[in-house]
């Protein structure tokens, strides 16, 4: 944690080019592959938030920005507190950023709590240097507290380890018992004047492993599955999630819904016939429709030219196929200067959680699943991403994803929408293809 009057000098500057004053960490010159970027990264200790080739790495920590997970404090949220800690750190940051692309100059990961009352903390994490990639450009920034040595770094290669002999265990929530939680929570919209229309549940699993989990390995294995989607590990949260929460670059707000799902059983491609029948239905449209409204009615407060798309298409995934919108607009600034805009993590403040892993009614909602489900999520189904000076980032959802519990161990989430017709048995189904990202990059397979 920064102490009051500490500030932090950051300098971005290019490493793809020839200037010998901008020193690249690679002794051996810009990896050419992407396993040969993983070998070169440190084994504990970094950050990352990756969509193909592109995105953020961060190595060390400078520093890291904690919010309570109980409940307020003096009637802040996780997300206020955060928000605010932020905010001071960017504004007394020293920055000289050469770059000057959407991920330059001071950054930070975070990792926030699904609920209020998470025993697990909010956080910040400010990595001691930084590497990004965009439109083929590569960078590298250096954060230090501003009397501390702005020193160069080497990277060095390290063979990646797959995990191997990994064993796979129920979790707080059994599989017996999530067939009864989806069978409660059907009872309960079903009743007469119930005013629930969808409720979220999940469940955990928990793998342990003979050796210390590699976590490069993890990660580039599900960034070479599932290249679509927003590969990460943010305080020990490690995951390859399909949905973007929140996005803002220059005043522009960005966000993806997904809701309905369909269960791939042998090969994506030739399945969209079925996926888009099954996915036409009144189950999967209905919930669809329920996330996307969530979504609206959270952000337009904060852009009153809010363009939502008017019919779903299909996202495509190896295990899934998901129903997905896509909204965007402009942020409005009350003062309309750019600076009074909110940041990315008011914006998540406001929008989550969406339908999409909460509820309708939402406040209504998430009360049930804490009741039903009886577990504390930490920082599954919370946002997840990265923030800049400016309050510029991305946050997706964190899903298809594990926590870290201790080098051997990682509790891995999963769940789906329960509607007034949903089948428990369908739904426990729905949960093991949403496992089957995390349990493929761990090297188990399911019983």
């Amino acid at each position: 944690m920064l102490s009051d009057s500490v500030s932090l000098r950051v300098r971005s500057w290019f490493i793809d080019g020839v200037d010998p004053h901008a020193p690249a960490p690679f002794a051996g010159g810009l990896p050419s592959t992407v396993q040969d970027f993983l070998a070169q990264l440190p084994q504990d200790t970094f950050n990352c938030w990756v969509r193909g080739h592109s995105g953020l790495v961060g190595f060390g920590r400078a520093a890291r920005l904690r919010a309570s997970g109980s409940g307020t404090v003096e009637g802040r949220t996780r997300f206020d507190q955060l928000s605010q800690q932020w905010r001071t750190v960017s504004e007394r940051a020293q920055v000289e950023d050469a770059v000057r692309l959407p991920g330059s100059g001071l950054v930070g990961f975070t990792a926030i709590a699904f609920a209020d009352d998470s025993d697990t903390d909010s956080v910040i994490d400010i990595p001691r240097f930084i590497m990004g990639r965009r439109h083929e450009r590569v960078w590298l920034t250096s954060i230090c507290p501003e009397d501390g040595a702005d020193d160069d770094f080497t990277l060095e290669s390290t063979a990646l380890s797959p995990v191997a002999g990994a064993s796979l265990h129920e979790g707080r929530i059994s599989q017996e018992q999530h067939i009864r939680n989806v069978s409660d929570a059907v009872a309960l919209m079903r009743a007469p004047g119930s005013r629930f229309k969808k409720i979220v549940l999940a469940r955990d699993a928990v793998v342990d492993t003979p050796r210390d989990i590699d976590v490069r390995a993890v990660l580039g294995a599900l960034n070479a599955a599932y290249p679509a989607t927003w590969t990460f590990n943010v305080a020990g949260m490690i995951g390859a999630t399909p949905e973007l929460l929140v996005g803002a670059h220059d005043g522009v707000v960005r966000s993806r819904v997904l809701a309905g799902t369909y269960q791939v059983r042998a090969d994506a491609q030739t399945e969209l016939a079925q996926a888009r029948q099954q996915l036409a239905g009144a189950k999967d449209s209905q919930e669809h429709i329920y996330a996307t409204h969530s979504l609206e009615e959270s952000l337009r407060p904060h852009s009153s030219d809010l363009h939502v798309d008017e019919q779903p298409y299909l996202l495509t995934l190896p295990n899934v196929i998901h129903l997905a919108t896509d909204a965007h607009g402009t942020l409005d600034s009350p003062s309309g200067r750019p600076n009074d805009r909110p940041s990315i993590i008011d914006l998540a403040k406001s929008i989550h959680p969406t339908a999409a892993v909460g509820g309708v009614p939402r406040n209504e909602a998430m009360r049930e699943i804490a009741r039903i489900e009886g577990a504390d999520r930490g920082r599954y189904a919370g946002p997840v991403g990265w923030i800049d000076g400016a309050g510029n980032g991305q946050l997706g959802i964190a899903l298809r994803c594990g926590q870290l519990e201790s080098r051997t161990r990682i509790r891995l989430w999963a769940g789906g929408g329960i509607m007034p017709d949903s089948d428990p048995q369908s739904e426990l189904a729905e949960s093991w293809a949403k496992l089957g990202p995390m349990l493929q990059a761990l090297g188990v397979s399911r019983p």
